[in-house]
């Protein structure tokens, strides 16, 4: 796919881009409460005004339905702008810190300025939110943006192209479409920072692409979060969400279940009360779920095909509409496909494990997970699980819902992302946190002044 650069105004040379977002950066109208409230509410006009041709173009590229659509992509998007809107003020305010006795009189500021201009590079999964919810922090930090949406959901792309320039400042906030190398040749001009949400092995391209030009990054990836069911768990409620958030999305979400630990002593009952829980959500019988492209398609069939589990209920899938029906895989071996590779699919493996000491060690041998989920009636040994197994977040008795709650920093860590953004750790993200010491012209001590005499060393070596 060649670039197609959106709105009349930016430069048909892709390498113009970054340099005449810097001219316009340069005047400083995008440092003032004002032009971010704009832009702010600029996004949220856009998802109230434009929701049907959202949906339209969401259903298009992943068959998603109307309200899975407004869930997954416009509600969770305008719960970021919202907040963002109610707290910009308070978040821009000089933050005061102390200073030793030794540097007084002075006083010292923390100011959070704008870090210039940003790339944001969106995924196909969730194309409008997680296009749109680092827009919300990119612009709530006074930058400007170049917004990169994925070549894989072609319609909202296109629809991001045509909208974004009507709702926001068209002069600050570009949209470029384009493939991989469009990527990379962006990440060659030199950006101030850039966000990208995506896969592993695609984010370490990213990174590799940024390191050229010294370009910080906030990678949002995936990995296998696992969710552990305890024995004292209520397995039907822990069952209904993690098949709920698991089928979101046709089980494209990167923080999704991956696949299930269950305790020995209630696994026959969990496994009954999940499949239970898939069949009455899906309406009754299994309903064939749309996988975004073949190569998608190809991945996750293969993953059936060589898996040595017993499948529970589902495992059917049918190329020619490229759908596959929800599957539960009991028991599969630690060292086949579905199990050393993030899913990303409707297949959910169920395993079971015998002490807390052994989950720890399953999980803690794998890359680190995005998130983890921990079902038990216990506060204590959801501690316990919590603090001893390193994730990008976790959640105790649901899966996935810290990422709707924009107070809380959402990323990973290790191998599913660096960075965190959301709320005012977005806006802390792309800003640059400026130390500022003010001092006064007196008093002005000769003794700190060189050359320094013996009585002078003594007492500055006492002072600092």
């Amino acid at each position: 796919m060649t670039a197609q650069i959106s709105s009349a105004s930016l430069p048909a040379d892709l390498g113009g881009v970054v340099p005449a977002l810097r001219q316009v950066h340069a005047t400083g109208r995008t440092h003032s409460l004002e032009w971010r409230l704009a832009q702010l509410n600029g996004i949220g006009r856009l998802l109230g005004e434009r929701e049907a041709d959202i949906v339209a173009a969401i259903g298009s590229d992943l068959g998603r339905n109307e309200f899975d659509s407004w869930f997954g992509d416009i509600a969770s998007t305008k719960g970021e702008v919202n907040f963002a809107i109610k707290n910009l003020r308070k978040w821009m305010r000089p933050r005061s810190v102390k200073v030793p006795l030794t540097q007084m009189p002075a006083k010292a500021q923390v100011r959070s300025e704008p870090l210039g201009v940003v790339l944001i590079i969106g995924p196909w999964n969730y194309p409008i939110y997680l296009s749109l919810g680092p827009l919300v922090a990119a612009v709530g930090a006074g930058n400007c943006a170049v917004l990169k949406p994925s070549e894989l959901a072609p319609a909202t792309s296109d629809l991001l192209a045509r909208l974004v320039p009507e709702y926001l400042d068209p002069e600050a906030v570009k949209v470029v479409e384009g493939d991989g190398v469009i990527s990379q040749e962006l990440l060659s001009l030199g950006f101030d920072h850039a966000l990208f949400t995506g896969g592993t092995e695609v984010g370490r391209k990213i990174m590799a692409g940024a390191a050229a030009t010294l370009t910080p990054v906030t990678l949002e990836l995936g990995g296998k979060s696992p969710a552990i069911v305890m024995a004292d768990a209520d397995l039907g409620v822990a069952a209904r969400r993690i098949a709920w958030v698991k089928l979101m999305n046709s089980g494209q979400t990167c923080i999704a279940p991956d696949y299930v630990l269950v305790d020995e002593k209630i696994s026959v009952a969990f496994l009954d009360e999940v499949k239970k829980a898939i069949l009455q959500q899906c309406g009754g019988s299994l309903t064939p779920l749309k996988i975004v492209n073949e190569r998608q398609f190809d991945r996750l069939e293969g993953y059936l095909k060589a898996t040595k589990a017993t499948v529970a209920l589902g495992g059917t899938a049918d190329r020619s509409s490229l759908t596959i029906v929800p599957t539960v895989l009991v028991d599969p071996d630690a060292a086949e496909p579905a199990m050393t590779n993030e899913i990303f699919g409707p297949i959910l493996p169920v395993l079971s494990y015998g002490s807390t000491e052994d989950v720890i060690g399953f999980v803690n041998h794998r890359p680190k997970p995005l998130a983890v989920y921990v079902f038990t009636k216990s506060s204590r040994k959801a501690d316990r699980l919590v603090d001893s197994i390193p994730s990008g977040g976790a959640v105790v008795n649901h899966a996935a819902l810290h990422c709707l709650v924009p107070s809380l920093p959402f990323g990973g860590v290790g191998a599913s992302g660096m960075g965190a953004y959301h709320g005012e750790w977005g806006f802390q993200a792309l800003s640059h946190r400026r130390a500022v010491l003010s001092k006064t012209a007196k008093p002005d001590p000769r003794i700190v002044y060189p050359p320094y005499g013996e009585k002078a060393k003594k007492l500055m070596r006492r002072l600092f």
